[in-house]
């Protein structure tokens, strides 16, 4: 449809249709044989409005699809068809791994194309929209919505938020199989207060624009089509009302053009902020600040016309808002296919099976492996035993279409494996485990421990497990520990006991044969970090880049008491950011800084010395020595996961340029300063130093 057909159909529309366009209802509203459902009577819709409705969350498939918008359009006066979205945040009904184990791939590439999957699935059956990638920085463990975040860094976020948004929208939404993204949560959602959901935030404006707004940015430019508003406040203010964050900054500063929506019900949670006394009042607050599709509440439905008509909000900002919902339609293709290709192709069948299991691999963390214990060897008899060996709890939270029944369990997957000799089952009587050669224990949370709502103040394993892992170690040393968790979790009471640990995160469907594809050596890990590993939850919030102190702590004089440490833990994580080991022997053998003028190369080179191929991601840090404002211990710049063959070399180079110096300022502008900056080159965020760099301005 061509923009002056859309300005005409925008022209046609009641002030109440042009409102019933900003308000998203889930598919209970909808009953096919047109009666008046409950869900309706409680928001007190009549038909009218309801067959003006722009958008609707949370349908599951096809059919459902095909029916509500045939009956939809059946009824409305218009003919402008609905706009259906959902939680798509790793797969759709096959579950990719978690998006903090994404992160962790430290593959950017790897994220596009799970994405890129996910969209042609979802849009099989129906789905326009997708509520990710989450772009929250996160640094508090007891936060469970980590689980959905891209971890602690928000270069590395940057990076991922970036590769989501490219995956899910492709070369354009024109391609039926791509569907749009919205970036989410703006702003500031990772600071809640003790880690606890729907909590507090309360953050600096340098912080804001140093750590927070990056993601969100990378996601905009690469075209995120929508944004959704936190349920925190900031400033004082809920986001939601928020007109600072949602038009100065979010408009203006970062130059979005797409549309604004709400989290779910957030517009009624005003009244429960007591920034607002009625649905007149939040509304008003609500648009005037910002937010243009009200998810899940009538206030929009029922207070805006009131509004409008009062003169209280002008209709004019109305049609410039539903202009931009008609605009996404009309790119969607839905106004010549309102059911976007759904009756020409019923259903998808790519099998993502392969994909899954080898999409899982890469995010698998290998923490520990002393005595070079993995992988394991065809002659090796193995004990298998923990909470979590049989369980197929392995997909993770917001897998609401994946089928747990049908997930692989480490136990199954070791059955049907032909790498392993004799695999002893779990056993009640421990002393067993003396007869065989090695004992995977896995362990770890349930699926329904992290996610949102999901908050905790105890990050350590179940006693249960942690007394698992200690009986057995009486009987047999040779320990691998597998540990399945949607956050980092505090080891500390059983990392001594294990000579080996996978940090499997969630992993998704094909959980348990990708983690035996790692543990048997079929798949060298490759994975890192993306959130440090705590000693004790009292640490938290923790990260590698916190900003540094007029007491630093002392590595080399660690005892000294008046310094920023604490009385009862080793300073800094168990592991860190950054972190995770290959079956390869890859050393950083030679680097060199090129100085320029306004940039600087950094070269170096990997030599494997192993007999196995293997991959290892090599970062570079940064620090400003001398600063306006207090800035980061250090910083991660750049980092290039790279492939290097057994008894072979690889040169690489990082460029680094001036924008990668620039920080912002007190006044909130970005720039470079004159001055040293120190370089660290390694294979975590404890990277040696390389050298310095001298940018005179």
């Amino acid at each position: 449809m061509e923009q002056e057909q859309l300005l005409a159909l925008l022209q046609k529309m009641t002030l109440e249709e042009k409102i019933g366009q900003m308000v998203q209802l889930t598919p209970t509203f909808f009953s096919e044989d047109g009666e008046i459902t409950g869900p309706m009577l409680e928001m007190g819709l009549n038909f009218e409005q309801l067959n003006s409705i722009g958008t609707v969350l949370g349908t599951h498939t096809k059919e459902e699809v095909i029916n509500i918008q045939k009956n939809y359009l059946a009824q409305s006066r218009l003919k402008i068809p609905l706009m259906f979205m959902a939680d798509v945040i790793h797969g759709y009904e096959t579950i990719f791994p978690i998006p903090l184990a994404m992160a962790s791939s430290f593959n950017p590439e790897l994220v596009e194309k799970m994405a890129h999957l996910s969209a042609k699935e979802a849009s099989a059956a129906g789905i326009h929209v997708t509520f990710s990638p989450m772009a929250d920085l996160v640094r508090d463990a007891r936060w469970g919505r980590v689980l959905e975040s891209n971890g602690e860094d928000s270069y590395l976020s940057s990076k991922m938020t970036e590769s989501y948004v490219k995956g899910y929208q492709g070369e354009g939404l024109i391609n039926k199989q791509n569907i749009a993204a919205c970036v989410k949560h703006f702003v500031g959602y990772g600071e809640s207060q003790g880690g606890k959901d729907y909590n507090t935030v309360d953050i600096s404006d340098v912080v804001l624009f140093q750590d927070h707004l990056p993601s969100f940015k990378a996601a905009i430019d690469a075209g995120a089509k929508l944004v959704m508003s936190s349920f925190n406040i900031v400033r004082g203010v809920p986001v939601t009302a928020n007109r600072y964050l949602l038009t100065d900054v979010l408009r203006d500063k970062l130059n979005f053009e797409g549309i604004v929506i709400s989290d779910w019900a957030a517009i009624s949670e005003l009244v429960q902020h007591r920034v607002a006394d009625s649905k007149y009042s939040a509304s008003k607050k609500a648009f005037e600040a910002g937010v243009e599709i009200d998810m899940m509440t009538d206030f929009y439905l029922h207070a805006l016309p009131e509004l409008v008509k009062s003169g209280e909000i002008s209709e004019q900002k109305i049609d410039e808002t539903v202009m931009r919902i008609l605009e996404l339609k009309n790119e969607l293709g839905l106004f010549e296919d309102p059911y976007r290709g759904l009756m020409d192709q019923l259903s998808y069948e790519e099998d993502l099976r392969v994909e899954s299991r080898s999409i899982a691999t890469e995010t698998l963390v290998l923490l520990k492996n002393q005595e070079s214990i993995l992988p394991i060897k065809p002659t090796d008899k193995i004990g298998l035993a923990g909470s979590k060996v049989n369980s197929r709890d392995t997909l993770g939270a917001w897998s609401w279409l994946g089928k747990i029944d049908e997930s692989i369990s480490i136990a199954e997957a070791f059955k049907d494996s032909e790498l392993i000799i004799d695999v002893a089952e779990q056993i009640v009587d421990f002393d067993r485990f003396q007869t065989v050669d090695k004992v995977i224990i896995a362990v770890g949370e349930t699926g329904s421990e992290a996610g949102e709502a999901a908050s905790k103040t105890n990050l350590k394993l179940t006693l249960q497990d942690i007394e698992t892992i200690k009986q057995i170690h009486q009987w047999n040393q040779n320990i691998i520990l597998v540990v399945y968790a949607g956050r980092p979790l505090d080891l500390t009471d059983v990392e001594p006991f294990a000579k080996a640990i996978l940090y499997a995160w969630f992993p998704g469907s094909q959980a348990g044969n990708a983690i035996v594809d790692v543990l048997t050596g079929r798949v060298n890990p490759s994975a890192k970090l993306a959130m440090s590993l705590p000693r004790s939850v009292g640490q938290m919030p923790l990260h590698y880049n916190h900003y540094s102190t007029g007491r630093p702590f002392n590595e080399n004089n660690p005892t000294i008491r008046y310094m920023s440490r604490y009385l009862d833990v080793i300073e800094g994580p168990l592991y860190s950011f950054g972190h995770g080991l290959n079956y390869s022997e890859i050393e950083l053998s030679a680097a060199e800084i090129i100085n320029g003028v306004d940039s600087l190369t950094i070269n170096y080179t990997l030599t494997n010395h192993s007999d196995i191929d293997g991959q290892e991601v090599v970062q570079l840090y940064i620090r400003d020595c001398t600063s306006e404002v207090v800035r980061p211990v250090r910083e991660l710049k750049h980092f290039e996961k790279v492939s290097v063959d057994a008894h072979s070399t690889y040169q690489g180079s990082f460029d680094v340029q001036l924008v990668d110096l620039a920080y912002v300022h007190s006044d909130l502008t970005r720039y470079v300063d004159s001055g040293t900056f120190e370089l660290f080159l390694g294979f975590d965020s404890y990277a040696p130093k390389l050298g310095e760099w001298e940018y005179k301005g």
